[in-house]
């Protein structure tokens, strides 16, 4: 197994997605509480699905500008308008609207989608044998911020009604520090050179000339005709909407059964922690084992989680075994997305690498934020066993995908080394 070297792009994003963590996370953890106190309890799963709608919108064009004008200005550009969006949602708790609140979270939720689109950029000219760990020590940079910014939501909260914010508004003002500095360290010091996935380094394709880029409807197509390719896709969607649905409802459940702010930032911190603290292990079993062998680890931690989740629901509240199902929900979908994440980039074209990228990261960010719609409705419904439940049904399509590609794989009709576009 080949060393891993931290460069000096592999630093910066390892800062920068740092930064992102603690933005994020100081505003997710009362992103759904927020929405509840504008719009009540059906609507709390508005809030969420406003930021990872916007993380959707955002991942394809900011692919398209890494492609043309390189990654540095497409991640700087990402938290410069999620440092906006921050501003918009103290704004909009201010005056209590809340499609203004709708609007800021959907810019917030542009900080996801440049955190996402790092965990690639860590792979750009790194041997195929280090992939696994380059993609996932970035992505394990984010646990610092992300297990911090929720434990400054109670102290946010209190300095910005001393502020004269009103409540819920000041945990977004270390949002709008941790964007900027992120924007700022990104347009610094990252390298600015062009993404080229028009290089002619796949087997596949070496030797004969560079092919022309695909767009992101293409690249879509031709996934969706590669079994293997597909089920990455599909993993990745899947694993993350099943995370959105039962991560955005947790504050809410745990409030309806009178705990502390303080505890619902605790448990979002184990979550995340579950999400991004054991990156870099799951990253070594990637480049060992194999992302196939992993994403089906994940699938299973997974269905582990909504199963804990499903006891913990009928539990009313209990707060211990809801932090257990929080922190193994987030161990799983760090499976799930580093493993299909490396999955895909081992099995496509150069030429498609990119435009795919982003069109995977739309798709992941598109069904989380469906997710987060059907959330709220789901739990004044059936509470949070219900949530758990349909957690469960969205794995549906990664299991049968999966099974597809393996029969494939076996058969010898599909492999990584002959998937040409």
């Amino acid at each position: 197994m080949s060393s891993l070297r931290l460069t000096r792009p592999l630093t910066v994003l390892v800062l920068s997605n740092l930064l992102g963590g603690v933005g994020v996370a100081a505003g997710i953890a009362v992103g759904g509480l927020a929405a509840e106190a504008l719009g009540g309890t059906a609507m709390a799963g508005l809030g969420q699905a406003a930021g990872v709608l916007g993380a959707a919108l955002a991942a394809i064009p900011l692919a398209g500008i890494a492609t043309a004008h390189g990654r540095r200005r497409a991640l700087a550009l990402g938290y410069a308008l999620a440092t906006a969006g921050a501003v918009v949602v103290i704004g909009a708790l201010a005056l209590g609207q809340l499609w203004l609140l709708l609007v800021g979270l959907g810019l917030f939720g542009v900080a996801s989608a440049a955190n996402l689109q790092s965990r690639y950029a860590a792979t750009d000219g790194v041997s195929a044998a280090a992939r696994g760990r380059s993609m996932s020590i970035v992505i394990w940079a984010t646990t610092i911020g992300a297990v911090a910014g929720p434990n400054l939501t109670a102290p946010g909260d209190r300095a910005g009604l001393a502020l004269g914010l009103p409540s819920l508004a000041g945990p977004y003002l270390f949002s709008v520090l941790a964007f900027a500095l992120g924007a700022v360290v990104v347009a610094l010091f990252f390298p600015a050179r062009r993404v080229d996935p028009a290089r002619p380094e796949d087997p596949a394709t070496a030797g004969s000339g560079p092919t022309a880029v695909v767009g992101a409807r293409a690249a879509l197509a031709w996934a969706m005709g590669h079994a293997q390719a597909r089920f990455a896709v599909v993993l990745i969607g899947c694993g993350h909407a099943v995370m959105v649905l039962v991560m955005v409802m947790t504050p809410v459940h745990m409030q309806h059964h009178g705990m502390t702010l303080e505890l619902v930032g605790i448990v979002i911190s184990l979550h995340v922690l579950g999400m991004y603290a054991m990156s870099p292990v799951l990253g070594g079993l990637v480049d060992r084992w194999g992302a196939r062998t992993v994403a089906w680890i994940g699938i299973g931690v997974l269905l582990l989680a909504v199963s804990l989740g499903v006891l913990a629901g009928l539990g009313r509240g209990d707060s211990v075994l809801t932090a257990v199902a929080l922190t193994v929900l987030g161990l799983g979908w760090s499976a799930c997305i580093i493993a299909g994440s490396a999955h895909l980039v081992a099995v496509t074209p150069d030429h498609v690498t990119v435009p795919l990228q982003g069109v995977t990261d739309a798709g992941m960010n598109y069904a989380g934020a469906l997710a987060a719609v059907i959330a709220g409705p789901v739990l004044a419904w059936g509470g949070f066993p219900a949530i758990n439940v349909i957690g469960a049904t969205l794995l549906l399509p990664a299991v049968l995908f999966g099974v597809v590609s393996g029969v494939r794989r076996s058969s010898g009709l599909e492999s990584a080394d002959n998937l040409t576009a």
